[in-house]
């Protein structure tokens, strides 16, 4: 099987634009949850949110920066997240695909967990209270999820397989795993992947409401909602952006001199075959999925240095994600430190993962583990070292990212150190 390897990244974020400028944040214990200002929110039961920062500015997302003004409102703000995150991946990477059979050697696959939902909802409302002949034409091409993966091969002209992934809240980890096989098994030499979200609206914000998963007890706080692993959490916030990498095979980035940041030894995934929404009781696709991207990678659990953890603040999940850990890596889960970087962003759901990837990424290069904020009263059992409150220098040669989503998937990938 071919290499891969990451030679780009790309991030918007509740904490802003660009990966580098996230990472930081990050690392400083800042939190980009706030108050939700773009909408009303006085009725719902939950008014906070991970949005991504708008406006006109050096770190702020302005959709002119990526698309022309005839054709923002043609496009669900899912599909310029992750233009935008593209475009910064692709120039960090350096890959220009210079000639016809470059770009028939570079493919897309970007995905979201929900895609268009808040023009779906505005949609409806237009059908319901105005007629068919007031839905817009551009309704259903600025929906869907695909498209995200097909504007950024049309803007930069990949021809190479181009492919798109919906698994909730596990996204933008398949979306990594897969577009790293399809360049070992020869497809491509190059893949743009990750996934992107937003679907911060009224819907979605009273759906997860009504199902009980959102943090409501938080609202006159926001940047202590989110609190993985502690007593205190209520459950997830809400989160927004974008998180895309490029993927190349490891001789074609040597070939060109690219610089190379990690590269990804393990994929693996599961399914629980289980519950709707809640994970096995016990963790088991989490502890498979994990051990399955072990196993790809030839490592042995104690090899692990670091996780970045799934952990979405639900008083469910986040300790059934602990028993995992502690099923697969045994006594060596006291020795490797594992964070949730949700406490700072939020959960971006089909993002996420993309976005986790990343951080992990960054981790390993930097030697620096990310904190988990708002951690100052674990709950009974979670008592690993979850790098509470601040950031932490650790060197790593090997980490690992974990997602799991709504119908019990699962997806865990593991990079390496160059």
């Amino acid at each position: 099987m071919r290499r891969v390897v990451v030679t780009g990244l790309g991030v918007v974020s509740p904490l802003g634009v660009g990966a580098e400028r996230t990472w930081q944040s990050l690392l400083a214990g800042r939190s980009g949850i706030t108050r939700i200002k773009r909408f009303d929110v006085s009725d719902l039961p939950s008014r906070i949110a991970g949005e991504v920062p708008r406006g006109v500015g050096d770190g702020l997302f302005n959709p002119l920066d990526y698309v022309a003004p005839k054709d923002v409102r043609h496009m669900d703000e899912f599909m310029i997240f992750a233009l935008a995150a593209a475009k910064e991946a692709i120039a960090d990477s350096g890959w220009a695909a210079p000639s016809d059979e470059d770009r028939e050697r570079t493919g897309v696959l970007i995905g979201s967990g929900i895609g268009g939902v808040a023009r779906i909802a505005d949609a409806a409302v237009t059908l319901h209270e105005k007629g068919p002949r007031r839905v817009s034409p551009y309704f259903i091409p600025g929906s869907l999820i695909n498209e995200a993966s097909g504007i950024v091969s049309m803007k930069y002209g990949y021809t190479g397989p181009n492919h798109a992934v919906v698994t909730a809240c596990a996204t933008g980890a398949h979306a990594l795993g897969d577009a790293s096989r399809l360049i070992a098994l020869g497809d491509a030499d190059v893949m743009i992947a990750g996934g992107s979200e937003a679907a911060t609206c009224r819907l979605t914000l009273a759906g997860f409401a009504q199902m009980r998963a959102i943090s409501t007890s938080f609202n006159e706080s926001p940047g202590e909602a989110s609190r993985p692993w502690d007593r205190a959490r209520d459950g997830f916030v809400i989160g927004e952006g974008a998180g895309v990498v490029v993927l190349e095979e490891l001789e074609h980035a040597r070939a060109r001199g690219a610089r190379m940041y990690a590269e990804l030894l393990g994929y693996g995934l599961s399914g629980d075959a289980y519950h709707m929404s809640a994970p096995h009781p016990k963790g088991d696709g989490a502890r498979r999925a994990m051990k399955a991207a072990l196993a790809r990678a030839s490592l042995a659990p104690s090899a692990i240095g670091y996780i970045n953890a799934h952990a979405t603040s639900t008083p469910v999940g986040d300790p059934i994600e602990v028993e995992a850990g502690k099923a697969l890596f045994g006594s060596h889960a006291r020795e490797l430190a594992m964070s949730a970087t949700k406490s700072a962003t939020g959960h971006l759901f089909g993002a996420a993962g993309a976005v986790e990837a990343i951080f992990t990424i960054q981790a390993m290069r930097d030697g620096t583990l990310p904190p988990t904020l708002n951690l100052t009263n674990p709950d009974d059992g979670c008592d690993l070292d979850f790098v509470p409150l601040e950031a932490r220098q650790k060197n790593l040669r090997y980490a690992l990212s974990s997602s799991f989503g709504f119908g019990g998937t699962n997806a865990a990938l593991v990079f390496g150190a160059l």
